[in-house]
């Protein structure tokens, strides 16, 4: 505390009150007790008086000397000290203050004192009053711990705005260079809207004092246009200094500074044309000296905020994409409208499956699918920017707005010597941007052209030489080119070609393996080592191969005429890979021990010919010619050795085929031959025949010509030495039908109890299976009283007999009765179902036996009558003669 009175006066201050005090507390020699408490109240009232007055005193010698000392610093480096000063002490009252710092030092001065700081620890200081109504000098302990650190308030250099983007761009210096060393900085700052300065930002910002001045930047976006209304910034700060052990406080706050639009006489809305993030928050204003009725963003209404004068806005919050068109946002006065549109999109996506590649060594050709589309088109849509950073060059590609599912491309020509390239793709759009980076050795990543100009030269008739041409700069490559050889009928085949690459682009490969006079389909892809991409497939190209000679004989075949006087001769057209060529004629010959006879050359497509022969055994001979040559000559021998033992069996269906089987014979030398034909066909039966070797036991005769239901001769021939021998001989259906008429039946014999019955055959054609046998049903009707349907209902009465064994052609109905009429009905039945019925009526004879025994019944009953009634007479008239004689 200051000491602010001398200690004379002190001493006597304290005498006075000490004899005061000794005073009071003598004791009263008064007897009575009413005396002694009116003399101890007078006691305390006077000591209460004096107290006041000596306090009154005390206080009046410390107006009339300096107190209250406050130091604060506002650089770390001044002290500036201040007291209040006596009372009565003039305007220009005069100190003399003097302090200890490593030295005493006394300085002459009016009312405050700018010290240097001063050393750590504590410190006396005298303030001594120099005025002429007395001497009364202070003394105050000053310390670091004492003095406030108070910045002086900032200044901002600038405060500027960009209209376009709501922005306010402020500007400041930190004064550093008047403080001795590096501190912390804490600024704060506001800013302030509309004329009622209403903060609608408070914001810290740090920094770092460093010994020099230094100019900061802060930048702040306001959520409003600033076109809106005024906007005010002000700043202070705080200096934290961990060295200064005093309080430290915020500065005063700057000046205001604003920013604010000089509207004209128009109405015009803010913001225009903004591009903004799908979700944000926006707020639209309309400055306007006409008052607004309404405003609405599309079709929606939205509340009005009252801004400055007439001016008001919106905010319009969570907005969606908008449409191409961008979204309309309007404001409507009293007889007019003003709005502005909002374009709502996203930035660019992460360009997705970027992939680049040449099609040949000379361009780099790169793909990307842009992602999730943006919904902003027009100029704000999205540009991509190819770089490739070892060369340094770029590419750029502004892109309308597409299908998102479409692919985008960009084209960079290649560089000399360089085969490793790293890319990098970004995207921009007014919302921001994204990249993807690709590091790529572009020879390993060839994707050729289609090749083209394919053609196809002869080397034989088996061989050929294709040519092509493939654009692209291949010298330094190999390439794998694959050929695809189709051809009718047939499985398609690759063959693979490597050929280093050339410069040309004409490339040449040899096919061989290929078959005479057929007809090849060829194409061509190619790829490079080490793989990446096929080509496309080139365009077909078709070619028949040169012809050669034929390679096999006819499939041959001989029948002997139904006279047995002419041999035909049946022969198969060759098949395409074995004719190798168009066959032009065949030359029959035929040829015995003692001759050979060549016919004259049978054009195709004659396959038959026809030889007059006698029984003698004879080799017919058949060759094949085409414009390159004849084929070897087909062999076959006349003579047919007989079977005395042959059966005719039946065979049996394998799917769509008949399956034939037989004993394996070890005579049978050179082949099998089954033939076949139509069962209703007159002689001589040939449809097809078909040869397998010699080792077969079985196969199965499939045929287009094969029908349902129609009856087939098959015939089993085994080649020997001397000729054909007939093995087996067959009869079958590839599938069996129900008969297609019921047998005609007679009835040959009625008597009066049986009806013998008699049926025919049914012809093969008609009957379509193998006959498994018949039905009979037979009871008593009358014509047009009974129907098949009734005989098939399994009613007792009717009568069925199962004809199994199909020799029987005859039936005998017995117990039958006489006179009486019944129904007969027949049908024929196979393995594939029930024929038709055939019916008819017969009536039985009548029984002679019961017709005499009707008549004589009658009779002898007539004769016994009569015989009884002569008896009874004749009784009675001798019973009356002897009644008589008694009454006489």
């Amino acid at each position: 505390m200051p000491e602010d009175y001398t200690p004379d006066v002190r001493t006597d201050y304290i005498a006075q009150m000490m004899d005061i005090s000794l005073c009071l507390k003598r004791p009263s020699r008064m007897g009575d007790s009413k005396r002694m408490r009116m003399t101890s109240n007078f006691q305390w009232l006077l000591l209460t008086v004096l107290l006041l007055y000596l306090m009154n005193q005390v206080n009046s010698q410390k107006k009339r000397t300096p107190r209250d000392l406050k130091c604060i610093t506002n650089n770390l480096q001044m002290w500036d000290c201040s007291w209040r000063a006596p009372s009565g002490a003039g305007h220009g009252a005069a100190y003399e203050v003097c302090f200890e710092n490593g030295s005493h030092s006394c300085y002459r001065l009016e009312k405050n004192i700018k010290l240097p700081a001063l050393l750590p620890g504590d410190h006396e200081i005298t303030i001594n009053p120099l005025h002429d109504f007395g001497n009364f000098i202070s003394k105050f302990t000053l310390n670091e711990k004492n003095v406030s650190l108070i910045p002086d308030a900032p200044e901002i250099l600038d405060l500027s705005a960009d209209f376009s983007t709501s922005t306010l761009h402020l500007k400041w210096n930190d004064k550093g260079s008047v403080f001795p060393h590096h501190s912390n900085v804490i600024w704060e700052i506001k800013v302030l809207r509309k004329k009622n300065m209403e903060i609608v930002k408070l914001v810290t910002h740090n920094t770092t004092l460093n010994g020099r001045d230094t100019v900061h930047h802060w930048s702040w976006i306001s959520d409003m246009p600033l076109e809106c209304t005024t906007h005010y910034v002000g700043i202070r700060f705080y200096i934290d200094d961990p060295q200064f052990s005093g309080r430290k406080e915020w500065s005063d706050w700057s000046p205001l500074k604003n920013i604010s639009w000089s509207p004209d006489s128009q109405t015009k809305v803010f913001p225009q044309d903004r591009v903004l993030l799908v979700g944000s928050d926006i707020t639209v204003c309309c400055v306007t000296q006409e008052k607004v009725l309404s405003a609405q963003i599309g079709s929606t209404y939205c509340p009005l905020i009252h801004l400055d004068g007439k001016n008001v806005a919106i905010k319009i919050r969570n907005i969606s994409a908008s449409e191409s068109s961008g979204t309309n946002v309007v404001f409507s006065v009293e007889d007019n409208m003003f709005g502005t549109v909002i374009f709502a999109g996203y930035p660019p996506d992460i360009p997705q499956k970027l992939n680049c590649e040449t099609y040949d060594l000379k361009e780099i050709i790169c793909t990307w699918n842009p992602g999730r589309p943006t919904f902003l088109v027009g100029p704000r849509n999205t540009s991509y920017t190819l770089f490739e950073s070892f060369s340094g060059k770029y590419v750029r590609f502004k892109r309308v707005e597409l299908p998102t599912n479409e692919s985008y491309q960009l084209f960079f020509q290649m560089l000399p010597n360089q085969e490793i390239y790293n890319f990098t793709l970004n995207a921009r759009n007014p919302l921001g941007q994204s990249e993807s980076t690709l590091l790529v050795n572009i020879t390993e990543k060839v994707h050729p052209h289609i090749p083209t100009s394919v053609k196809v030269k002869d080397i034989s008739s088996t061989a050929v030489t294709l040519s092509w041409h493939l654009p692209g700069s291949f010298a330094k490559i190999k390439l794998l080119c694959q050929i695809e050889i189709n051809k009718t009928n047939s499985v398609h085949e690759l063959r693979n070609v490597t050929m280093r690459g050339i410069e040309n682009s004409s490339y040449l490969a040899a096919v061989d393996k290929l078959n005479p006079y057929t007809i090849y389909t060829f194409r061509i892809r190619c790829c490079t080592d080490p793989f990446w991409k096929w080509s496309k497939w080139s365009n077909e190209k078709q070619y028949l191969t040169t012809e050669a000679i034929p390679s096999k004989g006819p499939d041959t075949w001989r029948e002997w005429s139904s006279d047995g006087k002419n041999l035909i001769i049946y022969w198969k057209p060759l098949p395409i890979n074995e004719a190798n060529g168009k066959i032009l004629s065949y030359n029959v010959s035929c040829s015995s021990d003692e001759e050979t006879q060549s016919l004259s050359e049978i054009p195709d497509p004659q396959h038959k010919a026809e030889i007059q022969l006698d029984k003698n055994d004879y080799i017919i001979s058949v060759v094949a010619k085409n414009s390159v040559g004849s084929s070897p000559p087909s062999k076959i021998a006349s003579m047919e050795i007989p079977n005395a033992d042959l059966k005719i069996e039946q065979a049996v269906r394998m799917g769509n085929g008949i399956l034939l089987t037989w004993n394996y014979d070890p005579n049978v030398t050179c082949d099998y031959v089954i033939k076949w034909c139509n069962s209703s066909r007159s002689e001589p039966c040939l449809m097809d025949w078909k040869k397998v070797p010699s080792n077969s036991t079985e196969t199965i005769i499939e045929s287009d010509q094969f029908r349902p239901g129609v009856r087939y001769n098959f015939f089993v021939y085994g080649c020997r030495n001397q000729g054909y021998q007939l093995l087996r001989s067959i009869i079958g259906y590839v599938e069996e039908l129900a008969p297609v008429v019921a047998p005609n039946f007679t009835v040959e014999d009625t008597s009066a109890d049986s009806i013998l019955v008699k049926w025919e055959e049914i012809p093969v054609e008609e009957l379509r299976g193998f006959l498994r046998g018949y039905l009979f049903y037979f009871e008593k009707g009358e014509r047009d009283t009974s129907k098949m349907r009734v005989l098939e209902s399994g009613r007792s009465d009717i009568k069925v007999k199962n004809i199994t064994d199909i020799s029987q052609k005859t039936l005998r109905i017995a117990d039958l009765q006489g006179k009486t009429s019944y129904h007969l009905v027949l049908r024929a039945y196979t393995d594939g179902g029930m024929g038709p019925e055939k019916s008819m009526f017969v009536v039985t004879k009548e029984n002679s036996v019961g017709l005499i025994i009707a008549i004589l019944i009658p009779v002898a009953v007539a004769v016994i009558v009569g015989v009884v009634t002569s008896i009874l007479c004749y009784r009675k008239r001798e019973w009356e003669t002897v009644l008589l004689k008694h009454w006489k």
